[in-house]
């Protein structure tokens, strides 16, 4: 690593080990070579275990401590001067008080551990639409990650200059080793002294005492989408949970899509979808989240700020998602999946068997254990070039224009198969209000719908009626050319409990009717919520869906939906009174066009 240039980055460095004590202090350059020496040490030292090379080559496995499996919602805080800015969506703490308590924890936390520097690039380097992080960490299983999520390396510093701008964040597990002691397969700290902690006016970003996930790999959620949801208001842009699409027609055109769908909704599947109508075609750009900016041409351009795939591994298989089963063939890192006799992975509705292996946990396993061999939230991270319809486009700096945006959740009632929009903000609204029936392992399950506006009530980091606002916003900003808005529900049920529709590749009919919307080649049927197809509408050739099928996925209930009217304005009234004026208009019309 040549001289580092940016004195404010020289500095910070200096000053966190200082604090943290490690024994020595290493800059990634994002080499091949740095990749390899990292799991050779973690090979030798037990942390990893290296997978069959004919069946998964370079690719590694790691088993966290029970206790780090997941992102940690309750020990995630937004930490703005004021408690308002962070919303009644946020878990607020005092920045003041909570840097006190952290610093107390990063005194001495990395006494006999390396203190790795990783300069990484949130989409292309360079692209004016990116961002360029510093990540301080003393975990090396965060650096290979990192190596595989993001662009890291000398271009980064280069590109970052003298005087650039960069968001710091700041890592560590929590588990400092004493001169001698025998360090933990995956060391971390205990749950009541885990802190995910976002600065949002200083763009900082400080993580203690786990090592799992976006607890640790901090360009994921924590900058992407928290420290960048509040970047995106202040100066202009979007920061956004959605995955990005191309689709191409018969004739040529293409079709750029944005989709933001709540867990457990079917968006890798989506953002990998091979379609089942002659002639279309599906290219991914992203399969989680989306930056994205108005360009000279007035139209909203967006890029895929990651470089690689961060995903749950149990339900994935070559029947639920085979693109993605061939993006992970190869160069992978596995989390908390089963290790099976032939020194291969397994996971639950994977589509094979294994008879025998080794547990997440480190024990003995068969199919008769009685427990899962997988953790339901076991994790692949692969590169994004490998999947086998990356879109030519994905890393292009100049990101991608964006026609259509999509939102959606899991509903077995109610919700129709597509709605559009009547206009923005009613778009917006329909975001807004987005829902899904809990799981069972949700924690509110006995609530009968979970909101989760725009995907990102998680993710948001400021007063999440404000983020409505810069929704409305941004769409006066691009006016006539702004994207067209669609809600849609794959998961509606017939009374008997049978899936109405197929789902996967068949979701391209949909939105092909999307398209020729905005081509002006499909009608759609006004109804109190929306613009919806009637059956003739939709290119259902070669589906075996009945008429009857058809008619109650493309339903709309006026009672059943009036009857969701009290739960949205309790939504709303959650939120205070920063929900927009223009937002309670939308509930009113809907209201109207409900009971006339």
């Amino acid at each position: 690593m040549k001289q580092i240039k940016n004195v404010k980055l020289s500095q910070w460095v200096a000053e966190i080990e200082k604090l943290c004590k490690p024994e020595s202090v290493y800059w990634c350059n994002g080499s091949d070579q740095e990749y390899q020496q990292l799991m050779d040490s973690m090979l030798a030292s037990g942390a990893t275990v290296l997978l069959n090379e004919k069946k998964h080559p370079n690719s590694y496995l790691f088993r966290s401590d029970p206790s780090d499996v997941a992102r940690v919602e309750d020990r995630t805080y937004i930490a703005s001067v004021n408690q308002d800015d962070a919303g009644p969506n946020n878990n607020w703490i005092d920045p003041r008080e909570l840097k006190t308590v952290m610093t107390k924890l990063y005194e001495g936390c990395m006494r006999g551990r390396t203190m790795y520097v990783i300069p990484f690039s949130m989409g292309p380097i360079g692209s004016p639409i990116s961002k360029i992080g510093i990540e301080i960490t003393d975990s090396p299983y965060v650096v290979v990650n990192m190596h595989i999520m993001t662009r890291v390396g000398q271009a980064v510093l280069e590109t970052l200059g003298e005087k650039g701008e960069f968001i710091p964040c700041l890592h560590s597990v929590g588990a400092p080793l004493q001169k001698g002691e025998q360090d933990s397969s995956w060391p971390c700290a205990p749950i009541e002294q885990k802190y995910i902690s976002h600065f949002p006016e200083e763009n900082l970003i400080w993580s203690y005492g786990s090592g799992y996930g976006g607890n640790a790999l901090l360009g994921k959620k924590c900058l992407a989408l928290r420290i960048a949801s509040v970047m995106a208001k202040r100066e202009g842009w979007m920061a956004e949970h959605m995955l990005i699409l191309r689709l191409t027609n018969p004739q040529g055109r293409r079709f750029h899509i944005a989709a933001a769908f709540p867990s457990a909704c079917g968006k890798t599947n989506l953002a990998m979808m091979k379609p089942t109508i002659a002639g279309w075609k599906c290219e991914t750009i992203g399969d989680d989240i989306a930056w994205m900016k108005i360009g000279q041409d007035g139209r909203l351009y967006a890029i895929n700020p990651e470089a690689g795939f961060f995903g749950v591994a149990p339900g994935t298989s070559y029947a639920s998602n085979p693109q993605a089963m061939e993006t992970l063939k190869t160069n992978s890192i596995f989390t908390n999946c089963v290790l099976c006799d032939d020194r291969d992975v397994w996971w639950e509705d994977m589509g094979v068997e294994c008879r025998h292996g080794i547990d997440w946990k480190g024990r003995e396993w068969t199919p008769a254990s009685g427990e899962k061999g997988a953790h339901p939230n076991a994790r692949f991270t692969s590169p994004a070039r490998q999947c086998p319809v990356i879109c030519p486009d994905w890393d292009n700096p100049a990101g991608v224009p964006i026609d259509i945006f999509i939102f959606g959740g899991r509903r077995t009632s109610v919700v129709p198969l597509v709605t559009e929009s009547y206009d923005w903000d009613h778009g917006v609204y329909m975001g807004a209000t987005a829902a899904s029936e809990p799981t069972a392992a949700a924690l509110d399950v006995k609530s009968r719908l979970r909101y989760d506006p725009f995907a990102m009530l998680p993710f948001c980091g400021y007063h999440m009626g404000d983020y409505w606002q810069h929704w409305l916003d941004m769409g006066d900003k691009l006016g006539k050319k702004a994207p067209r808005i669609f809600y849609v529900n794959w998961f509606r049920k017939s009374p008997e409990g049978k899936w109405l529709w197929p789902g996967f590749g068949e979701n391209s009919r949909v939105l092909k009717w999307m398209c020729e919307r905005l081509e002006g080649r499909a009608n759609g049927a006004e109804t109190p919520i929306g613009l919806v197809p009637k059956p003739e509408n939709l290119d259902l050739d070669g589906m075996s869906l009945n008429d009857e099928d058809v008619k109650m996925l493309l339903e709309v209930d006026r009672k059943a939906w009036a009857q969701e009217l009290p739960d949205i304005e309790a939504f709303m009234k959650k939120l205070g009174s920063k929900v927009p004026k223009r937002i309670h208009l939308q509930f009113e019309k809907q209201q109207k066009r409900l009971t006339a």
